[in-house]
């Protein structure tokens, strides 16, 4: 993109700082601590699907950091208490018309939430920042991820043998998923037979299938199947949030840490090694508490009725 013009325009600009102030003032309110933690660290995640931006450092490798959940547990371990992030994040090989590899992430902790009690939250934040003076504010749709896929796809998810997903992926994309795994299968039939169908305003998705717990806790649901605590936040269909009421559990921890890593050994992905100071901090003992994670310019897209995100921006990295 051959211009020096910025992508926002002043209207956006304003809006976004609106949207900031709004914020802040939502946290001030509650109590919550807004705190400053490193962009740039010795050590990245393991998780395969994102993959982190490297840098050297004199003769050192770090990490522009993918979020700042590691730095935030740490200091939860350390007794801050409820704590928000608002700041850049950096993801690699995300550029596109909802993605830009520097962006805007908002992220918070409370403790002695469960994931509910942090699903309100997020939904009274939302209509804070969107909704404008004396207009309604968005209907808040909950729904599990089970009753989804019931809903539009027949078979519950939790239930469903690899083959059965399979299958369903095969029908959506094609005969290279016949081997593919559990979680992709769930991804792809998600991504394209379900988040289309999402009805408008603020739609909640909780209770993800225990193979994509990330670092959330596993419970059961009901029927007794084991689900994560973990949930996902769309506006108008766009997926603006995650959120999870976060695993503490000390070895179930270091497993996935290492179950991520042979992952990205089978993938053929570059190596990442456990971030052993954010063990320690587990070590010492990370309260019980409920996080979430909101990427602000997509909050702020919504907002604008905006679908390029470089319009939102000041500058994106093609304007760069």
């Amino acid at each position: 993109m051959n211009t020096w013009q910025p992508g926002a325009s002043r209207q956006a600009l304003l809006r976004r700082a609106c949207l900031l102030n709004r914020l802040r003032g939502f946290f001030a309110e509650r109590s919550v601590l807004e705190v400053d933690v490193p962009l740039l660290g010795k050590s990245s995640i393991t998780d395969v699907n994102i993959d982190s931006i490297a840098v050297t450092i004199d003769t050192a490798k770090g990490y522009l950091q993918t979020s700042p959940e590691y730095f935030m547990k740490r200091l939860l371990a350390d007794g801050s208490g409820d704590i928000y992030y608002l700041g850049k994040a950096f993801r690699d090989g995300e550029i596109g018309t909802r993605h830009n590899p520097e962006f805007t992430m908002l992220e918070w902790y409370r403790c002695n939430w469960d994931d509910h009690q942090l699903m309100t939250e997020v939904a009274d934040l939302l209509n804070i920042l969107i909704t404008e003076e004396h207009c309604s504010p968005m209907a808040v749709t909950k729904m599990s991820y089970g009753q989804c896929f019931m809903d539009q796809m027949g078979f519950d998810p939790h239930g469903a043998d690899i083959d059965q997903l399979r299958s369903a992926a095969v029908e959506l994309g094609s005969s290279s998923w016949s081997d593919e795994s559990r979680t992709n299968c769930l991804d792809l039939i998600f991504s394209l037979q379900i988040e289309p169908k999402l009805p408008s305003g603020i739609v909640i998705i909780h209770d993800y299938p225990e193979c994509q717990c990330a670092l959330s806790k596993i419970s059961k649901n009901h029927k007794g199947q084991p689900i994560s605590r973990r949930f996902e936040v769309f506006i108008d269909g766009l997926e603006v949030a995650n959120g999870y009421l976060e695993l503490t559990n000390i070895d179930e921890q270091v497993k996935r840490f290492e179950d991520d890593i042979q992952h990205r050994i089978q993938s053929g992905k570059s190596l990442r090694a456990i971030d052993q100071k954010f063990i320690d901090a587990l070590h010492s003992g990370l309260p019980s508490c409920a996080g979430v994670a909101v990427g602000l310019d997509r909050v702020l897209m919504r907002a604008l009725d905006i679908t390029e995100i470089d319009q939102v921006l000041a500058f994106s990295w093609h304007r760069t």
